[in-house]
Protein backbone atom coordinates (compact mmCIF):
# COMPACT_ATOMS: atom_id res chain seq x y z
CA UNK A 1 0.00 0.00 0.00
CA UNK A 2 2.65 2.28 1.13
CA UNK A 3 4.72 1.35 -2.32
CA UNK A 4 1.46 2.34 -4.77
CA UNK A 5 0.95 5.51 -2.81
CA UNK A 6 3.94 6.55 -3.17
CA UNK A 7 4.50 6.16 -6.22
CA UNK A 8 0.94 7.93 -7.10
CA UNK A 9 2.65 10.68 -5.35
CA UNK A 10 5.56 10.73 -7.07
CA UNK A 11 3.90 10.89 -10.55
CA UNK A 12 1.77 13.63 -9.40
CA UNK A 13 4.13 15.70 -7.43
CA UNK A 14 6.76 15.41 -10.22
CA UNK A 15 4.05 16.48 -12.57
CA UNK A 16 2.52 19.12 -11.16
CA UNK A 17 5.47 20.77 -9.42
CA UNK A 18 7.74 19.77 -12.12
CA UNK A 19 5.55 21.59 -14.78
CA UNK A 20 5.35 24.83 -12.67
CA UNK A 21 8.84 25.40 -12.07
CA UNK A 22 9.59 24.75 -15.91
CA UNK A 23 6.88 27.51 -16.55
CA UNK A 24 8.29 29.79 -13.04
CA UNK A 25 11.65 29.43 -14.93
CA UNK A 26 10.42 30.38 -18.56
CA UNK A 27 9.52 33.31 -17.20
CA UNK A 28 12.51 34.49 -15.43
CA UNK A 29 12.22 33.48 -12.09
CA UNK A 30 15.37 31.88 -10.16
CA UNK A 31 15.60 30.32 -7.13
CA UNK A 32 15.79 32.61 -4.17
CA UNK A 33 15.14 32.68 -0.81
CA UNK A 34 11.58 32.59 -0.10
CA UNK A 35 10.01 32.23 -3.48
CA UNK A 36 8.40 29.45 -5.47
CA UNK A 37 11.65 27.77 -7.15
CA UNK A 38 12.75 27.92 -3.50
CA UNK A 39 10.36 25.71 -1.79
CA UNK A 40 9.15 23.47 -4.98
CA UNK A 41 12.16 21.02 -4.05
CA UNK A 42 11.28 20.78 -0.39
CA UNK A 43 7.80 20.79 -1.01
CA UNK A 44 8.13 17.89 -3.46
CA UNK A 45 10.26 15.87 -1.35
CA UNK A 46 7.69 16.59 1.73
CA UNK A 47 4.92 14.93 0.21
CA UNK A 48 6.92 12.08 -0.65
CA UNK A 49 8.02 11.31 2.52
CA UNK A 50 4.76 11.53 3.61
CA UNK A 51 3.36 9.11 1.67
CA UNK A 52 6.01 6.66 2.38
CA UNK A 53 5.02 7.11 5.94
CA UNK A 54 8.17 7.42 6.67
CA UNK A 55 9.73 10.33 9.48
CA UNK A 56 13.44 11.96 10.01
CA UNK A 57 15.02 12.44 13.34
CA UNK A 58 17.75 15.46 12.92
CA UNK A 59 20.88 14.94 15.42
CA UNK A 60 22.93 17.86 15.69
CA UNK A 61 20.99 20.34 13.81
CA UNK A 62 22.07 23.42 15.50
CA UNK A 63 25.21 22.76 13.40
CA UNK A 64 23.54 23.47 10.10
CA UNK A 65 21.56 26.67 11.80
CA UNK A 66 21.38 29.67 9.93
CA UNK A 67 22.24 30.77 6.09
CA UNK A 68 25.79 30.67 6.50
CA UNK A 69 26.41 28.21 3.25
CA UNK A 70 28.34 24.51 3.57
CA UNK A 71 28.96 21.64 1.71
CA UNK A 72 27.21 18.89 3.00
CA UNK A 73 28.73 15.63 1.90
CA UNK A 74 26.61 12.33 2.77
CA UNK A 75 26.93 8.66 2.27
CA UNK A 76 24.56 7.24 -0.20
CA UNK A 77 22.54 4.05 -0.16
CA UNK A 78 18.61 4.91 -1.03
CA UNK A 79 16.97 7.63 -2.88
CA UNK A 80 15.38 8.66 0.38
CA UNK A 81 18.73 9.84 1.38
CA UNK A 82 18.28 12.55 -0.78
CA UNK A 83 14.51 13.01 0.01
CA UNK A 84 15.46 13.22 4.17
CA UNK A 85 18.16 16.24 3.19
CA UNK A 86 15.46 17.88 0.32
CA UNK A 87 13.07 18.50 2.81
CA UNK A 88 14.83 19.11 6.38
CA UNK A 89 17.78 20.81 5.02
CA UNK A 90 18.44 24.87 4.72
CA UNK A 91 18.69 26.83 1.46
CA UNK A 92 20.81 24.57 -0.64
CA UNK A 93 21.44 22.83 -4.35
CA UNK A 94 22.32 18.83 -5.03
CA UNK A 95 25.20 17.65 -7.23
CA UNK A 96 23.40 14.86 -9.05
CA UNK A 97 24.59 12.44 -11.66
CA UNK A 98 23.79 13.63 -15.85
CA UNK A 99 21.30 10.81 -16.56
CA UNK A 100 19.02 11.82 -13.94
CA UNK A 101 18.05 15.07 -16.15
CA UNK A 102 17.17 12.74 -18.95
CA UNK A 103 13.69 12.26 -17.33
CA UNK A 104 11.29 13.88 -18.94
CA UNK A 105 9.61 17.18 -16.64
CA UNK A 106 11.66 15.98 -13.94
CA UNK A 107 15.22 16.56 -15.59
CA UNK A 108 13.93 20.05 -16.46
CA UNK A 109 12.33 20.97 -13.11
CA UNK A 110 15.76 19.82 -11.12
CA UNK A 111 18.07 22.44 -13.61
CA UNK A 112 15.08 24.83 -12.99
CA UNK A 113 15.53 24.82 -8.94
CA UNK A 114 19.05 24.81 -9.49
CA UNK A 115 20.50 21.36 -9.48
CA UNK A 116 24.07 20.92 -10.88
CA UNK A 117 24.39 17.99 -13.60
CA UNK A 118 27.68 16.30 -13.40
CA UNK A 119 29.26 13.87 -16.19
CA UNK A 120 30.51 11.33 -13.87
CA UNK A 121 32.21 9.59 -16.54
CA UNK A 122 33.87 13.07 -18.37
CA UNK A 123 36.52 13.96 -15.95
CA UNK A 124 36.31 17.92 -17.54
CA UNK A 125 33.37 18.70 -17.82
CA UNK A 126 32.72 17.02 -13.71
CA UNK A 127 35.52 19.53 -12.83
CA UNK A 128 33.22 22.46 -15.00
CA UNK A 129 30.25 21.28 -13.10
CA UNK A 130 32.10 21.39 -9.46
CA UNK A 131 33.11 24.74 -10.56
CA UNK A 132 30.04 26.09 -11.30
CA UNK A 133 28.80 24.78 -8.15
CA UNK A 134 31.74 26.81 -6.34
CA UNK A 135 29.95 29.86 -7.98
CA UNK A 136 26.76 29.62 -6.77
CA UNK A 137 28.39 28.41 -3.21
CA UNK A 138 30.01 31.99 -2.82
CA UNK A 139 26.85 33.09 -3.40
CA UNK A 140 25.20 31.85 -0.70
CA UNK A 141 23.95 28.53 -1.61
CA UNK A 142 24.77 25.29 0.24
CA UNK A 143 25.13 22.32 -1.89
CA UNK A 144 24.58 18.82 -1.30
CA UNK A 145 27.21 15.81 -2.50
CA UNK A 146 27.52 12.19 -2.34
CA UNK A 147 31.25 11.44 -2.58
CA UNK A 148 30.69 7.60 -3.18
CA UNK A 149 29.09 8.24 -6.55
CA UNK A 150 26.58 5.49 -6.50
CA UNK A 151 23.67 3.72 -3.91
CA UNK A 152 25.72 1.13 -1.64
CA UNK A 153 23.95 -2.01 -0.50
CA UNK A 154 25.40 -1.70 2.90
CA UNK A 155 26.11 1.59 5.12
CA UNK A 156 29.87 0.76 5.06
CA UNK A 157 31.35 3.72 3.54
CA UNK A 158 32.75 3.31 -0.30
CA UNK A 159 35.75 5.08 -1.26
CA UNK A 160 35.28 8.71 -1.81
CA UNK A 161 35.65 10.67 -5.45
CA UNK A 162 37.92 13.58 -5.50
CA UNK A 163 35.67 16.25 -7.06
CA UNK A 164 33.47 17.28 -4.11
CA UNK A 165 37.05 17.85 -2.31
CA UNK A 166 38.09 20.25 -4.68
CA UNK A 167 34.54 21.97 -4.99
CA UNK A 168 35.23 22.43 -1.10
CA UNK A 169 38.57 24.19 -1.74
CA UNK A 170 37.52 26.23 -4.61
CA UNK A 171 34.73 27.36 -2.43
CA UNK A 172 36.48 28.07 0.57
CA UNK A 173 33.14 26.80 3.08
CA UNK A 174 33.34 24.63 5.86
CA UNK A 175 31.98 20.97 5.05
CA UNK A 176 29.17 18.92 7.36
CA UNK A 177 29.91 15.05 7.03
CA UNK A 178 26.60 13.64 7.38
CA UNK A 179 25.63 10.21 8.03
CA UNK A 180 22.08 8.92 7.04
CA UNK A 181 21.67 5.55 8.75
CA UNK A 182 17.54 3.76 8.18
CA UNK A 183 17.17 4.27 4.56
CA UNK A 184 18.05 1.16 3.54
CA UNK A 185 15.23 -0.13 5.93
CA UNK A 186 13.02 1.62 4.25
CA UNK A 187 14.18 1.40 0.02
CA UNK A 188 17.26 -0.31 -0.77
CA UNK A 189 19.34 -0.43 -3.88
CA UNK A 190 17.27 -2.56 -6.66
CA UNK A 191 13.88 -2.75 -4.76
CA UNK A 192 10.74 -1.08 -5.16
CA UNK A 193 9.35 -1.82 -2.43
CA UNK A 194 8.68 0.86 0.30
CA UNK A 195 8.44 0.39 4.38
CA UNK A 196 7.22 3.10 6.34
CA UNK A 197 10.24 3.40 9.12
CA UNK A 198 12.26 6.35 10.83
CA UNK A 199 15.53 7.92 9.58
CA UNK A 200 18.44 9.39 11.17
CA UNK A 201 20.43 12.06 10.15
CA UNK A 202 23.56 13.15 11.92
CA UNK A 203 25.26 16.20 10.95
CA UNK A 204 29.04 15.43 12.29
CA UNK A 205 31.65 18.06 13.35
CA UNK A 206 32.39 20.30 10.47
CA UNK A 207 35.17 20.52 8.56
CA UNK A 208 37.06 23.84 7.65
CA UNK A 209 38.51 24.33 4.22
CA UNK A 210 39.61 28.13 4.71
CA UNK A 211 43.24 28.26 3.29
CA UNK A 212 43.28 24.88 2.05
CA UNK A 213 44.74 24.36 -1.67
CA UNK A 214 44.02 22.10 -4.60
CA UNK A 215 47.18 19.96 -3.16
CA UNK A 216 45.31 19.45 -0.17
CA UNK A 217 42.16 17.59 -1.72
CA UNK A 218 43.27 14.39 -0.91
CA UNK A 219 43.76 15.16 2.88
CA UNK A 220 40.63 16.74 2.68
CA UNK A 221 39.33 14.02 1.39
CA UNK A 222 40.50 11.79 4.01
CA UNK A 223 39.63 13.79 6.87
CA UNK A 224 36.22 13.73 5.99
CA UNK A 225 36.18 10.25 5.34
CA UNK A 226 37.22 9.30 8.64
CA UNK A 227 35.03 11.28 10.49
CA UNK A 228 32.10 9.30 8.64
CA UNK A 229 33.53 6.31 9.02
CA UNK A 230 33.86 6.64 12.68
CA UNK A 231 30.83 8.33 13.36
CA UNK A 232 28.93 5.29 11.67
CA UNK A 233 30.99 3.13 13.82
CA UNK A 234 30.20 4.63 17.41
CA UNK A 235 26.59 5.57 16.34
CA UNK A 236 25.54 2.01 14.76
CA UNK A 237 28.56 -0.41 14.65
CA UNK A 238 29.17 0.09 11.11
CA UNK A 239 32.83 -1.06 9.87
CA UNK A 240 34.11 0.83 6.95
CA UNK A 241 37.35 -0.45 4.81
CA UNK A 242 40.29 2.28 5.83
CA UNK A 243 41.72 4.36 2.72
CA UNK A 244 44.89 3.31 1.78
CA UNK A 245 47.51 5.55 2.54
CA UNK A 246 48.67 7.51 -0.81
CA UNK A 247 52.72 6.77 -1.60
CA UNK A 248 53.23 10.44 -1.38
CA UNK A 249 52.55 10.59 2.04
CA UNK A 250 53.81 7.17 2.71
CA UNK A 251 56.86 8.24 1.62
CA UNK A 252 56.50 11.89 3.60
CA UNK A 253 56.37 9.76 6.82
CA UNK A 254 59.00 7.32 6.85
Amino acid sequence: MRTLLTLITLFIATTGLGSSVIVASLLGMKPRQGNFLYSAPRWWAMALMRAAGVKVRLHNAERVAGDAPRIFVSNHVSWFDVLALAANLPHYSFVAKAELFKVPIFGRGALAVGTIPIERENRKSAFESYRVAAERIREGASVVVYPEGTRGKSYALRPFKKGPFVLAVAAGVPIVPTIIHGTIEVLPRGSFWVRARTIDVHFLEPVPTAGLAYDDRDRLMRAVYDRMATGMRELYGVESPKLPVPAVERTMSA
